[in-house]
């Protein structure tokens, strides 16, 4: 039979329909690995923080208290002499431990003398012009506390456990 001509391309139509297809399926699978690689990491990542935000808080947050608080007398008064202005001055104290846990009040019990001589040794060093303002008996009361939870701590005990200091009396003289 005869040539049935054929109509071909022009060159310059076939190297841009060549060029094209390639290109829009390159930035397709360029996007959709993208989009992939976003949403894997943003699964880890929320994975991650969830497993590690749980237990930080279960480690940091200790159990509430239960039950009424109690106070540790102790007895008798600290009764303190310290210097003012070139005169002795007196102080005395009543002082109360505050604690929810009844082995920390054992402890505390326990190591009375202890407690009591740190305490005292506490209170005979401070001068007049700075527990004789709020903020200075504050400071007192604060100093009180680390010094009560240092005893607890070196006995065994959980210094944390011990949650207050109260002065019930303060006289100065």
């Amino acid at each position: 039979m005869a040539d049935i001509p054929t109509l071909e391309p022009a060159p310059d139509v076939a190297q841009a329909a060549d060029v094209g297809g390639p290109r829009k399926r390159s930035w397709l699978t360029l996007i959709i690995g993208a989009v992939i690689v976003l949403a894997a990491s943003g699964a880890g990542a929320w994975l991650l923080l969830g497993r590690s935000s749980a237990p930080s808080h279960a480690s940091h947050s200790q159990p509430k208290p239960t039950g009424p608080p109690i106070y540790v007398a102790l007895d008798p008064p600290f009764v303190t002499n310290f210097e003012a202005d070139e005169a002795v001055r007196f102080l005395q104290l009543s002082v109360q431990v505050m604690t929810h846990d009844l082995a920390t009040v054992a402890i505390i019990k326990a190591n009375d003398p202890v407690v009591r001589n740190d305490l005292l040794l506490l209170f005979s060093n401070q001068k007049y012009a700075d527990i004789a303002t709020s903020a200075g008996k504050e400071k007192l009361r604060s100093e009180a506390l680390d010094a009560v939870r240092k005893v607890v701590a070196d006995s065994g005990g959980d210094p944390d456990r011990v949650e207050a200091v109260y002065f019930t009396s303060f006289v100065m003289q």
